[in-house]
């Protein structure tokens, strides 16, 4: 029987870009994408998949990457905060959240930016109230969460993507 913390290959399309490596099964997405792609987009704010600041796009679809093994990811897309932006400028989100003051320090809000991706794709997600909830996951320790609703509400309304 194989050491279940041999290492193992793994392939991830990371921001568009094929990733190779031999990962520990036990390493996180998180940390594969910090350590092995030198991404540090995403953050280590908990470590528990309590504050939302290492959110990620897997297939599109938000996830917190504190919680999810790198091999589960293996021949997927990953996308992170490096991998938003739009022909070398910001994405709409990225300049809605400066026009809104979105943010203060600013260690959340790659989390926050790719949530919002989600949230604005989202048609489901029309009011004020529906956006908070859907935002819940992701904690902004300097309070910037009306900013944070406001510019998510205006590229929605703006249908800027």
């Amino acid at each position: 029987m194989p050491d279940p913390r041999s290492p193992v290959r793994l392939s991830i399309a990371v921001n568009g870009s094929r990733m190779e490596a031999e990962v520990d099964p036990r390493r996180t997405l998180l940390d594969f994408l910090r350590e092995d792609c030198a991404l540090t987009g995403p953050k280590k704010g908990c470590d528990h998949g309590q504050c939302g600041a290492c959110t990620v796009l897997l297939d599109g679809k938000r996830i917190l990457s504190c919680l999810k093994l790198a091999i589960s990811a293996a021949d997927r897309s990953v996308t992170t905060i490096e991998g938003v932006e739009r022909e070398g400028g910001l994405h709409p989100i990225q300049q809605a959240f400066l026009d809104h003051d979105a943010l203060q320090c600013g260690y959340c809000t790659p989390g926050q930016i790719m949530s919002a991706l989600e949230a604005i794709a989202d048609p489901e997600l029309r009011t004020r109230p529906q956006i908070q909830e859907f935002m819940s996951g992701n904690i902004c320790r300097c309070g910037a969460y009306n900013g944070i609703v406001d510019a998510i509400m205006d590229v929605k309304a703006n249908a800027s993507l």
